[in-house]
């Protein structure tokens, strides 16, 4: 069998942040950066359920290279229209001391029948993440990939931890924006599914029993996209700058490409249980990369670090097909500077002032760029 990496086309999501540059509060852009932003990047630039929240993405990119000029555009676009409007944005999976209930939601039929289902949940839900789709040959094969890639999941959240603050505490966590997800319903790691029938079968039943209206409220750390061919990851925070997010994009797609790999010569990955594989999860969020995960073929508890380097030998046959050998060495960057929320915190250790640690977030939005 002739494998076909062209297949695993990558698009990347990003949710920032808009600043008051005086008080360093998350700031209601009253669209305006959204409407601005459409004259030049059309449709790459939405709202979000919260005023104070920009999304963009990119288009389908062949490779990560691709993404990162994308990524790129759209990060010095966005700064420039804050700017000219006396705003500025900034990349946190939570913003370090805005509360919530001060924050307008967005004028908009699906925001409000979110909020009105979901209540408090909806309105706390202050956040903000990286969504990385990975191109697939078919729904099957998308079903078979997610399956797999499951367990690699707490590995790449690790990476990208980046909200150790709420609301003016530090939590403890480095990634304390996925405890504040984990109040809306269908979230998490989850199950395997043994064909994409009985995915596509369960969807259908969540619809019929009016429990969603479409799948998309399926809000998983990943999923088979309801309506494009793609696996969509969605368990990382928004990493603080372009390297790191394109560092996470590459892992994606490479692990992808890997299980396909394997899927060619009739191997597969081991598949392991959702408790399991939520208890990584939990590790990642409360530690990043200075804890320790689970090896469950081992049984026993391997330093985080340790466990990454395994998943870069992992990957590393596939990487020279994908041509995102070098995006991947960023990682090596991470293990050595630390992750969004360890700088973080470095900043808020040194100047006990989560003013400076706004800043210092705003100040990386186009770092290297």
């Amino acid at each position: 069998m002739t494998l076909n990496y062209k297949t695993f086309t990558v698009g990347v999501e990003e949710e920032y942040m808009v600043l008051d540059p005086v008080t360093k509060e998350l700031k209601s852009h009253e669209q305006k950066i959204v409407q601005e932003g459409q004259k030049v990047i059309k449709d790459k630039v939405k709202a979000e359920m919260h005023q104070a929240v920009v999304e963009v993405g990119t288009d389908i990119c062949q490779d990560v290279d691709e993404a990162f000029r994308d990524v790129s555009t759209l990060r010095t676009t966005i700064a420039g229209i804050a700017d000219s409007l006396g705003l500025a944005m900034g990349a946190s999976g939570t913003h370090p001391f805005s509360h919530w209930e001060s924050q307008l939601i967005t004028d908009h039929v699906r925001y409000s029948e979110i909020v009105n289902e979901l209540q408090e949940a909806a309105r706390s839900n202050l956040i903000f993440g990286l969504h990385v789709h990975v191109g697939m040959e078919t729904r099957e094969m998308a079903n078979h990939i997610a399956n797999s890639t499951r367990y690699f999941l707490p590995h790449i959240y690790a990476l990208s931890t980046n909200s150790p603050f709420w609301e003016g505490r530090s939590t403890g966590y480095k990634s304390f924006r996925t405890k504040v997800f984990d109040k809306f319903p269908r979230t998490g790691i989850p199950d395997a599914f043994e064909s994409i029938e009985a995915y596509d079968n369960y969807v259908k039943l969540l619809i019929k029993t009016n429990c969603i209206d479409n799948a998309k409220k399926i809000w998983w750390d990943l999923r088979v996209h309801p309506f494009f061919n793609t696996v969509e990851f969605r368990i990382c925070d928004i990493p603080m700058t372009v390297d790191e997010t394109i560092a996470m994009a590459a892992l994606f797609q490479a692990v992808c490409a890997r299980i396909y790999m394997l899927r060619s010569k009739n191997l597969n990955f081991m598949q392991y249980s959702r408790p399991l594989l939520n208890e990584n999860k939990w590790r990642a969020s409360r530690y990043g990369i200075d804890g320790y995960l689970i090896d469950f073929g081992k049984e026993e508890e391997v330093n985080t670090r340790a466990l990454i380097y395994e998943l870069l030998d992992f990957i590393d046959p596939v990487l020279d097909h994908l041509g995102s050998r070098h995006r991947v060495q960023y990682v090596h960057k991470i293990l050595e500077h630390g992750t969004g929320a360890d700088r973080q915190l470095a900043v808020y250790e040194q100047s006990r002032n989560l003013s400076s640690v706004v800043d210092y977030v705003s100040s990386n939005f186009l770092a290297g760029l």
